[in-house]
């Protein structure tokens, strides 16, 4: 019995919905795909983002007093692909892609339609990874279609390691 294998594989078949988080950094907006996510509490509302420390994102929020959280829809997968697959280390993720500054500066992805912009409440030491526990102070849903799931982006070799 390994435990991490068998962990692993727990999550994996547990799948869950992915985010796209993005913050307005100071060298330009920053985002990556997040599979590390969950609402924590209906009131006051708070959501946890998870944020690997090794990525520009990481970077970018660290400094930031907001955060858009956007649910990926099911037919947005080169946008996951972009996201978590290429880093912003090396090139603009955002080239290309359709967005605009929301509250606060905070980049909002267009083909995204549900999404909100949380400010930061706290940061939590989480390992390789920092929680982010947002409070909501903006949201559109009104097209909330089908998310993408974890299993759906598997095969996705991420820009980083964890």
């Amino acid at each position: 019995m390994n435990v991490r294998t068998d962990f692993d594989g727990v999550m994996a078949a547990a799948g869950g919905p992915l985010y796209v988080v993005t913050a307005a950094g100071a060298d330009g907006p920053a985002g990556c795909l997040v599979g590390f996510a969950t609402q924590t509490s209906i009131e006051p509302s708070r959501f946890l983002v998870c944020l690997s420390r090794v990525n520009r994102t990481w970077r970018a929020a660290a400094g930031a007093a907001h955060l858009g959280v956007h649910l990926v829809p099911a037919t947005a997968r080169p946008l996951a692909e972009r996201f978590g697959g290429e880093t912003g280390d090396e090139g603009g993720k955002f080239a290309g892609v359709a967005w605009r500054p929301g509250p606060h500066g905070v980049p909002l992805l267009d083909d995204c339609p549900a999404r909100f912009v949380g400010r930061v409440v706290t940061r939590i030491d989480l390992g390789d990874h920092e929680g982010f526990l947002l409070a909501p102070e903006a949201a559109d849903a009104e097209e909330a279609p089908p998310p993408l799931d974890l299993a759906d982006v598997a095969d996705v070799e991420p820009g980083h390691p964890a």
